[in-house]
């Protein structure tokens, strides 16, 4: 993984100087709120409900065993003993006090960690695939073109106060694991016939209040030409994207605006001026980038079968750990090696994508031991070690089990996707984690789990929809209503190569509805469904009507009474 030069841990250090004096003057009074909250957000604080919460940076997904080390000791010294894993690869500590913010993000600076532009009107963390690398669909590790793009977007002069927070991603695989088209820009990388590395962008993508799907706007871009076209593309949203209403001010209400085709010609005409300038990326630039994403010390050895992993266990624990094989257990690139999820999604005990000190130092561990000490952070809020010798799957599983992690049921219908919501949150309008904690606790058979196969359900407290509610088979958004918390349904959504954004079936529920809601849509399914016919594409089929129509099946008239769309 990418190690910190000169510059790199020079500007980290300052900034956290800079940030101790920010906050001494906040605590004495020199230094007012409204000065100070632009100050703090730039280093990821925020207020909360009931304390500051400190989001932290994990570029493209990816940490060292040190770095979440220092994540576990952040979450035991000054935190509540976890952390939450967030859907763009963060983590976020929620019970921070002002006061010890500083050493926090000094002890961060000592494993080259920050909090720099996880908040604000810049670029954010550029997400990617969690498997980049290793993935057997890979066509280009977007690892360096990641790690250049992180370098060039810190600390931009021209883009430290856009319209609106703007989001990266970047995939390099034929299965898109990025929600690609969901963000504010979304790059596509490939080669050409002649080798060359290419990108595709897509622009104007996003969910939250208006939720639309990323338009094509380049092909074939040289990946050397990636800042001085991206300038030109953010310099059209700069100067055009909307400052008059925070609700109109994202890049995709200005391609919309536009047209994709018109907004495409004014980056081109933008770019003519600036591309053979100085901005580019050089040669010289990936080579000392490239260098620290080298494959590992990877075994000479063969591909082991299934069945034989299976074989290997007892004959007691074959059937569990066939199951987590199946679902948690995913194809390497290299022959003998396969990458392993760690659910975070324990049924009914946390929150999705919580992970205790505890956790986090014997994750660690295993990633030392079996993963030559890295791991990755998921879209999905889960975790992975990427380079895992088959032949120590079974010696893992035993291992990781002690950590109630290993539950197989990464794809299926309670590996939910959730902000933290109303508990945390003040934006929220209600709350999340109690909605999952109910589901989990109703689907709690995996024998049903597994036989309804891959579905995806993701949960958001509020419109701004961190938990990507938009892109789920089953979308719960959680909206109020004189003071009430009332949650809408969402169907047919999807992630992926063939995204799409649900739609919203009609009024919406209690809280304590929503596990008969879901129950009743997922009956429908399973009555309807042909063999082996997943959700979404049974959802595609039927079409909206007898989902809707389950939906509301148990609803008493006076329930429904005062419910909004």
């Amino acid at each position: 993984m990418y190690k910190y030069d000169y510059i790199d841990q020079t500007l980290v250090n300052e900034r956290v100087i800079q940030f101790k004096d920010q906050v001494d003057r906040r605590i004495n009074g020199t230094l007012p709120e409204e000065e100070f909250r632009p100050l703090r957000l730039q280093n990821g604080l925020y207020h909360q409900r009931h304390a500051y919460m400190l989001r932290v940076a994990i570029p493209y997904g990816l940490l060292s065993s040190d770095q979440l080390r220092t994540l576990a000791h952040i979450a035991d010294k000054y935190d509540r003993g976890y952390g939450h894993f967030t859907t763009r690869q963060n983590i976020q500590f929620n019970w921070i006090k002002l006061e010890e913010s500083p050493a926090i993000l000094a002890d961060l600076a000592k494993v080259q960690m920050h909090a720099i532009q996880t908040s604000g009107n810049c670029i954010r963390n550029i997400t990617s695939d969690a498997f980049a690398g290793v993935a057997a669909d890979e066509y280009v590790d977007p690892r360096p073109v990641c790690e250049l793009l992180r370098q060039w977007s810190t600390l931009h002069p021209e883009f430290a106060f856009l319209p609106r927070k703007f989001k990266f991603a970047v995939c390099g695989a034929k299965e898109d694991r990025t929600i690609l088209l969901c963000h504010d820009v979304g790059i596509s990388l490939k080669k050409n016939t002649k080798g060359e590395l290419i990108a595709d962008i897509y622009a104007g993508g996003g969910m939250g209040r208006t939720p639309i799907l990323g338009s094509l706007i380049k092909e074939n871009l040289p990946w050397n030409v990636l800042p001085s076209y991206l300038t030109a593309l953010l310099r059209v949203y700069n100067r055009f994207g909307r400052r008059d209403n925070i609700y109109k001010a994202r890049i995709k209400i200005l391609v919309k605006a536009l047209g994709p085709e018109e907004f495409a010609r004014q980056v081109e005409a933008e770019w003519a001026t600036i591309k053979d300038g100085d901005d580019n990326f050089q040669q010289s630039e990936w080579d000392r980038v490239a260098k620290h994403f080298t494959k590992p010390a990877y075994k000479a050895t063969e591909q082991i079968s299934t069945d034989d992993l299976i074989q290997s266990a007892l004959e007691n624990e074959r059937t569990a750990f066939a199951r987590w094989l199946e679902r948690n257990v995913k194809a390497h690139q290299v022959p003998g090696y396969a990458s392993v999820i760690f659910s975070l999604k324990p049924h009914g005990t946390v929150a999705p994508g919580d992970a205790t000190t505890e956790q986090m130092l014997a994750i660690a561990d295993l990633a030392d031991q079996y993963s030559f000490g890295e791991l990755r952070v998921t879209h999905e809020q889960n975790l992975v070690l990427a380079d895992v010798e088959q032949a120590k799957l079974l010696e893992l599983w035993h291992k990781a089990k002690a950590q109630n992690v290993v539950l197989p049921n990464i794809g299926l219908l309670t590996d939910i996707i959730a902000c933290p919501g109303g508990d945390f949150c003040s934006l929220a309008n209600a709350k999340s984690l109690p909605i999952a904690k109910a589901i989990q606790e109703r689907f709690d058979d995996l024998d049903y789990l597994h036989d309804l196969g891959e579905i995806s359900l993701n949960i958001s407290g509020c419109i701004n929809s961190c938990g990507h509610h938009h892109v789920g088979n089953i979308g719960v958004l959680g909206v109020d209503k004189d003071g009430e918390e009332w949650y809408q349904i969402t169907l047919g959504g999807e992630q992926g190569n063939n995204a799409s954004i649900g739609k919203v079936i009609g009024p919406s529920f209690y809280a304590d509805e929503i596990p008969d809601v879901i129950t009743n849509i997922i009956n429908t399914y399973v009555a309807h469904r042909n063999d082996d016919e997943a959700f979404i594409e049974a959802y595609r089929r039927l079409g909206v009507t007898p989902f809707k129509e389950a939906a509301y099946l148990n609803r008493s008239k006076e329930s429904t009474t005062g419910a909004v769309a």
